[in-house]
């Protein structure tokens, strides 16, 4: 599979910024106390996100997990819809009804994101397997499901069973591990034993890993991936190492006090290998974007941003009676 070209790098920038602005709001606004529930915020794992995506057309399928909002952008979820939903607003792309973690909307593939560790496992398997039975277009592609989850879900055994699954079948199927080196507050390496590649190994999926820190890494490495599940020759098992910047939650301190699991050092170290740095001094080294130019992209994202604060604000409260409706839908109760 070739490279990135110079426009899909400057397509990936623009979808990364705009989760990171958009992330970047949601912390501000929870702090201020305008959001109903808790945010998990997706900052410095943009690349990840965005390299999968980048490779997904419309009817292919995603889920997501509790720290969801950066998949549901990246495949071209409503940013007003998203914010609206956070707010708990009947304009919210559930109709206020699913909050932060549960962000969804299957006209564009996105079959949701999952407050349940690990629980988007089996959904994209089934989808898959919904592909597999539909059988490939007049092109001879495959619809592709991916799914997205973290390293500390990988230690769920559902992730053993959907692997069997989709080797047995060959599924057009791709696994995402965003390992961020913690399983909540748990440094993953004093949870996870040995290597995860190792287990999709275990069932003959062939396993890659990549820097989840490098855009053009993770573009190459999905893009090989999804390829393969389009040509129907199954899985493919992809880990990408990254780190959030930001805590398992927002105002986690008030939880744990002062007994933290990382250090300010370890974050800052991180921080140094910020993906949309890296990728903005690649597009300002070879030519491809100008500092005006991507002043002029970070301007127009805070106002899309800005703007979907505001229409997530003047949204209307969910109708009390949808709750009803939705349990005992064609019923009278």
């Amino acid at each position: 599979m070739s490279a990135p070209t110079h426009d899909d790098l400057l397509a990936a920038y623009e979808t990364m910024l705009l989760i990171r602005r958009a992330e970047e709001r949601l912390g501000a606004e929870f702090a201020a106390g305008s959001i109903p529930g808790a945010v998990h915020l997706y900052i410095g794992q943009e690349a990840v996100a965005t390299g999968v995506c980048a490779h997904l057309d419309e009817p292919d399928h995603l889920t997501s997990t509790h720290r969801g909002h950066g998949h549901f952008l990246a495949k071209g979820g409503d940013l007003d819809a998203m914010f609206a939903e956070i707010w708990g607003k009947a304009e919210g792309i559930c109709q206020g009804m699913g909050g932060s973690m549960h962000v969804a909307d299957v006209s564009k593939g996105i079959l949701g994101a999952n407050g349940i560790v690990a629980g988007g496992m089996a959904i994209a398997t089934g989808a898959a397997f919904g592909a597999h039975l539909d059988g490939p277009d007049e092109h001879g592609d495959h619809r592709v499901a991916v799914c997205f989850f973290g390293d500390g879900a990988a230690n769920q055994g559902v992730l053993a069973e959907t692997m069997n699954v989709a080797a047995l079948w060959q599924l057009p199927l791709v696994f995402v591990c965003e390992n961020n080196q913690f399983s909540e507050f748990t440094p993953s390496v004093d949870i996870t034993a040995g290597r995860l590649g190792d287990r999709a190994g275990a069932y003959g999926i062939p396993a890659v890993e990549c820097d989840g820190n490098d855009l053009a890494a993770v573009w190459q490495a999905a893009a090989d991936a999804v390829a393969r599940a389009r040509a129907g020759d199954g899985p493919t098992f992809l880990e990408a190492h990254t780190y959030r910047i930001h805590g398992h939650m927002e105002r986690e301190k008030f939880i744990l006090g002062d007994d933290g699991y990382r250090t300010d050092d370890d974050v800052e170290a991180w921080r140094g290998r910020d993906p949309i740095a890296r990728l903005a001094a690649h597009l300002l080294a070879d030519g491809t974007a100008t500092h005006d130019r991507l002043d002029a992209i970070d301007a127009d994202i805070t106002a899309r941003v800005d703007a979907a604060v505001a229409f997530a604000e003047a949204g209307t409260p969910p109708d009390p009676d949808l709750p009803r409706r939705l349990m005992f839908a064609g019923r009278t109760v």
